[in-house]
C-alpha cells in the first residue's frame, strides 16, 4: 500500500470515528440519527460543513434566550384558565367533541402556553390578490403599531408595494416593525428597508447573522407568517410576501393558499409571539410590555381558537401533537391539505389507524415540486397512504400552498406548519386551532372545491412509476428526517 492510500484509508476511518462521535453525542430520535450518520459517512469531510450548518441543535443557553421572553405575562393568562377548568368554571367551544375539546385546549395550555380566545371575527383567504389587497387597506389604518414576521419577503412588486404601505405609516408616526428570515429573505438588497429605517420603522433578521454564511444555526427557520395592526387586527397562514403568491411565476401557475384575517383577543396571542420572537432575535431595541400592544377587545364574531407555536426551543412538537389529537379523535372525516407530506413515525401510524377504524382519510398535495427532493418524499409517503387506504389528490391548477386539517366539520386548523418533520422539530411554526363548525365547513368547502381541479393518485398510478422515479422517491424518503 503507497503513501497515497494509506493517507486516503485513515482519512475514510477517521471520519467513520469522528461520524459515530458526531451524531451520537447529541440526543435525536432514531430515524434523523441513521440519516446524519448516513450522510457523514457517504460523503467525507464536505459531509461535516453540511452538519456544522443544518444538523447541529440549538444549545440549552440559545433555549433559554429565547424562552426568556415569556416573561411578559403569558405564565399568569395559562394558570388562569387552567384553574378556571379544574373548576368546571369554563365555557368551552359548542362541539360534540366537548370532552376532547377540553383535552384539546389543555394540551396546548401545556405544550405551547396557548390561551384559548373566544368570540373572534375570523375571515378566510385563500387567493394572494385579495389576501395583499385587504392586508394593505388595514396597514393604511394604522394608527399605532404594525409587527410584521414574514419567511419569505421578496423586493419585487408586492413586496414593494407592502413596503411602501409600511412606509407611509412610518412617516405619520405609526410604530413599524419587520421580523424576516435571513433565509427567506435573502434575495432582499442592503438598502431595501433603509426608507423605512429612516423613517424610524425597524427590520431585524430572525435568530442570527443576516450573512447566511456566518450563520450556524441556519436549518432553524423562522416559517412564521404573523401580521399585528393596533393589537386588534391579525394576519397568519401560508402566503408569504412575493409575486410567485400571486400566481404571476410562469413556473408556478396560480398559487393556492390559505390565510385566516383575526379581529378579536385572539390577535393579542399573535401579538405575544411576535414580541417573544423579536426580543429573542435583536440585540438593541427589544420591546417591553406596553398596553398598546394588547388592547382588550369585545367579542367580534363567534369563532374560538388558540394560537399554537412549535419550534427547535422546545421538543413538545406541539403543533404534530394537536395534529395527532384531531386525527385520534375524528369520527367520519380528516381532511388535509400541504405541499410536503413527510410524516414521522407517529404521524404515519395515527393515520394508519384513522383508516383501520373507517375514517375517511382525504390528502391533497401540489402535482408540481419547489423542492424537488420534499417533493419525491412527499410522492413516496402518499403512495404509501393510498396503499393503506386513504385517498390522496393531486393539485393540478398551479402550486398548492395551504396548511389546513379539518376534521368532521367541527374543529380545524390554519397555519404555517406543513405535514412534514421538518416543520414538526425544526422550523419555528404557527397554527391557528379552530373551534368553529362554520368556518370548519368553509374550509372543507374549499377542500372540495380544490378536489374539482385535482386528480386522484390510484394504485395503478403508483405501480407504473418508472424505476427511476421510484429510485428517487425511495432515496429522498431516506433523507427525509435532515431534509
Amino acid at each position: 500500500m503507497d503513501l497515497f492510500q494509506l493517507i486516503v484509508s485513515f482519512i475514510l476511518f477517521a471520519n467513520i470515528v469522528l461520524a459515530i462521535f458526531t451524531v451520537f453525542r447529541e440526543k435525536r430520535d432514531i430515524a434523523a440519527t441513521w440519516a446524519w450518520l448516513l450522510v457523514l459517512v457517504l460523503i467525507p469531510v464536505l459531509g461535516f460543513i453540511i452538519y456544522l450548518f443544518l444538523g447541529r441543535k440549538i444549545s440549552k443557553n440559545q433555549i433559554f434566550d429565547i424562552q426568556s421572553q415569556e416573561a411578559i405575562g403569558v405564565p399568569q393568562l395559562v394558570e388562569a384558565q387552567k384553574k378556571l377548568i379544574d373548576e368546571d368554571n369554563f365555557d368551552l367551544p359548542e362541539s360534540r367533541y366537548v370532552d376532547k375539546t377540553m383535552e384539546m385546549v389543555n394540551l396546548f395550555l401545556e405544550s405551547s402556553a396557548a390561551v384559548l380566545t373566544k368570540g373572534n371575527q375570523v375571515d378566510i383567504l385563500d387567493d394572494g390578490k385579495l389576501k395583499f389587497e385587504q392586508l394593505i387597506k388595514d396597514i393604511d389604518t394604522a394608527q399605532d403599531h404594525v409587527h410584521l414576521t414574514y419567511y419569505i419577503f421578496r423586493a419585487d412588486k408586492i413586496g414593494r408595494k407592502l413596503l411602501h404601505a409600511l412606509e407611509k405609516r412610518a412617516e405619520q408616526g405609526v410604530k413599524v416593525k419587520i421580523l424576516y428570515d435571513p433565509l427567506g429573505a435573502k434575495v432582499l438588497g442592503n438598502d431595501f428597508f433603509d426608507r423605512l429605517t429612516q423613517l424610524g420603522g425597524k427590520a431585524e433578521p430572525f435568530f442570527g447573522s443576516p450573512f447566511l454564511l456566518l450563520n450556524l444555526r441556519l436549518n432553524y427557520r423562522n416559517h412564521r407568517k404573523i401580521v399585528i395592526i393596533d393589537g386588534k387586527i391579525g394576519y397568519t397562514g401560508g402566503f408569504n410576501v412575493g409575486d410567485d403568491y400571486l400566481g404571476e411565476y410562469e413556473k408556478m401557475g396560480y398559487w393556492r393558499d390559505t390565510h385566516l384575517r383575526i379581529e378579536g383577543n385572539g390577535v393579542l396571542q399573535l401579538q405575544t409571539r411576535f414580541l417573544m420572537d423579536w426580543n429573542a432575535s435583536v440585540k438593541k431595541h427589544k420591546m417591553n410590555y406596553d398596553l398598546n400592544y394588547f388592547p382588550v377587545a369585545p367579542l367580534k364574531g363567534s369563532t374560538d381558537l388558540q394560537i399554537v407555536s412549535s419550534g427547535p426551543d422546545s421538543e413538545l412538537q406541539a403543533i404534530k401533537k394537536g395534529f395527532l389529537k384531531m386525527i385520534s379523535m375524528a369520527k367520519n372525516t380528516v381532511y388535509i391539505q400541504t405541499p410536503y407530506f413527510v410524516p414521522d413515525e407517529s404521524v404515519i401510524e395515527t393515520l394508519e389507524v384513522a383508516l383501520l377504524s373507517g375514517i375517511d382519510v382525504k390528502l391533497m398535495i401540489p402535482n408540481k415540486p419547489d423542492h424537488p427532493f420534499i417533493y419525491r418524499a412527499t410522492l413516496y409517503y402518499a403512495a404509501e397512504l393510498v396503499k393503506k387506504g386513504g385517498e390522496v389528490y393531486i393539485y393540478d391548477n398551479g402550486f398548492l400552498h395551504s396548511k389546513t386539517i379539518m376534521i368532521d366539520g367541527e374543529i380545524s386548523s390554519v397555519g404555517t406548519a406543513n405535514f412534514d418533520i421538518r416543520s414538526f422539530k425544526l422550523n419555528f411554526e404557527v397554527n391557528t386551532f379552530i373551534y368553529d363548525r362554520k368556518l370548519t365547513k368553509k374550509l372543507e368547502k374549499l377542500f372540495f372545491e380544490d378536489r374539482e381541479n385535482s386528480y386522484l393518485l390510484t394504485v395503478d398510478m403508483i405501480d407504473n412509476f418508472s424505476l427511476w422515479e421510484s429510485f428517487k422517491q425511495k432515496a429522498s424518503r431516506l433523507l427525509s428526517p435532515v431534509l
